[in-house]
């Protein structure tokens, strides 16, 4: 696992693809625009998270498909109805909307 601060090179990004493979977990902080990727599980990015000062109900879960450029943002961890998210997905368009930017703007990166 690895936590990311920053939007990343494109060397980063494809060293990330090569250790991870096609297809990566990430879990984000939507209010402090700071992702774990690599997750095997998501809730193992969330401990990094919550340890690093990050508030639990702002962390979100999904992944990327780097062949099709995909983000999704499905994840057990998502599912919290006490958050008003009765879904594996998050279903409040704003934050899935900001989950989306983020990970696009840190990870994907276009090519050359």
């Amino acid at each position: 696992m690895e936590k990311i601060t920053r939007p990343l090179s494109l060397e980063e990004i494809k060293a990330l693809q090569k250790r991870y493979g096609s297809y990566v977990k990430v879990v984000v902080d939507l209010s402090r625009g700071v992702l774990v990727i690599g997750c095997e599980l998501h809730i193992d990015g969330v401990r990094v998270l919550v340890n690093d000062g990050s508030s639990e109900k702002n962390i979100w879960g999904g992944g990327i498909s780097w062949p099709e450029r995909k983000v999704d943002t499905t994840a057990v961890f998502n599912l919290r109805p006490s958050l008003g998210n009765e879904s594996m997905e998050i279903l409040n368009s704003t934050k899935r909307k900001k989950f989306v930017e983020i990970v696009t703007k840190y990870l994907l990166k276009e090519r050359p």
